[in-house]
């Protein structure tokens, strides 16, 4: 299916409120200025081309010049391109083709690598400043919140385990056992045979 004007839209603001608003990130930009980087989604009939320039990023669906690098990849292999330790093991793997200058990918994830991704700067112009920064602790809040939980659940898991292995019996208790049912099984056969002669007299 095709990219619609307004997903690239929104795109293009998601990335440049995060990779154009940070004069940290400046030195990183200028290594992309001029640049043009074409995503082709296997999931969509349009690629995605990034035209990166000084001031901003437009991104298009449509493009007439060429490229100076492609990459062709799935939707769901582009949250992992926001690690640059990721990038050679995805080319290697095949989950990222790569045509072009290989340099232009690499810039483009160290910088988004760089870029700090925080939903309170994407929400604020629709609710506010300080609506979007509960939400964005909120969600912070929420995922720590996750991690905790999970942690809590390691632990008790942990605890159970040796509690149960404390109770559970050790060798000797379970001879001990045995011998013990044996001895009972014994008794319970003589008490048995006296029954069955006191009752044949």
């Amino acid at each position: 299916m095709p990219i619609k004007p307004l997903v690239t839209a929104g795109i293009e603001n998601v990335l440049n409120t995060f990779l154009y608003r940070s004069p940290a990130l400046k030195t990183a930009r200028q290594r992309l200025n001029g640049k043009v980087l074409r995503i082709v989604l296997k999931e969509f009939s349009t690629p995605l081309v990034l035209v990166f320039s000084e001031r901003q990023l437009d991104v298009v669906g449509e493009w007439e010049g060429e490229a100076d690098c492609s990459v062709i990849t799935h939707m769901s292999v582009l949250p992992k391109l926001r690690d640059r330790q990721q990038l050679t093991a995805l080319i290697r793997s095949g989950e990222l083709e790569v045509e072009g200058d290989l340099q232009v990918v690499q810039n483009f994830v160290a910088l988004a690598d760089l870029a700090e991704f925080d939903p309170a700067e994407l929400l604020a112009p629709y609710i506010g400043d300080i609506a979007a920064e509960s939400i964005s602790k909120v969600l912070r809040g929420g995922s720590s919140f996750l991690r905790k939980g999970l942690q809590r659940q390691q632990r008790y898991v942990a605890e159970v385990i040796t509690e149960e292995w404390r109770m559970a019996p050790g060798t000797l208790e379970l001879a001990w056992f045995a011998e013990e049912t044996s001895a009972v099984e014994r008794a319970v056969d003589a008490l048995t045979k006296r029954l069955e002669k006191l009752e044949g007299k």
